[in-house]
């Protein structure tokens, strides 16, 4: 890392160490107003991105996520013929200062997650399990190759 990078996140660290620090959040060329906040309140609103393994076998596409530490009820998967899209909350179940923390890398909040499938599914036989705080969704591949034979009434 170069002098001028190593110098950037020095301050980055230190403006979001700081107790107070004001952070501009927008602003409108069309209005004279603009919202500030702290960083505890762009980190209370932020969203994290889930991580997501998507592979495939000749019938299924499967995606893993870990999610441990998510409740049931905080948990919400949404599918269609050609997306998924998961959302949830991890909520950390004490309050910890700031100040108080060495090292603080795990996402705590809201998160989510869409996914554009590469192959149209069929919603309605996707298996869902969630196993030692890994979540795997089976999603069953529509075979196009698949013909059917209809009979036709002459009336």
């Amino acid at each position: 890392m170069d002098d001028e990078t190593k110098k950037f996140f020095g301050e980055l660290s230190h403006e979001m160490n700081s107790d107070e620090p004001e952070v501009e959040l927008a602003r409108s060329s069309s209005s004279a107003i603009s919202r500030r906040a702290t960083a505890k309140d762009i980190a209370a609103e932020a969203e994290g991105q889930l991580t997501i393994d998507v592979h495939q076998t000749p019938t299924h596409i499967i995606v893993e996520s870990t999610i441990a530490g998510v409740k049931e009820d905080d948990l919400d998967i949404e599918i269609t013929s050609e997306s998924v899209t998961i959302r949830g909350s991890r909520e950390h179940e004490e309050e910890v200062d700031d100040s108080d923390y060495i090292y603080q890398e795990c996402f705590w909040g809201r998160f989510s997650r869409s996914i554009i499938l590469p192959q149209e599914i069929d919603p309605d036989r996707t298996e869902a399990t969630l196993k030692n705080g890994v979540l795997k969704i089976k999603l069953p591949k529509v075979n196009k190759e698949r013909s059917k034979k209809v009979k036709v009434s002459f009336v």
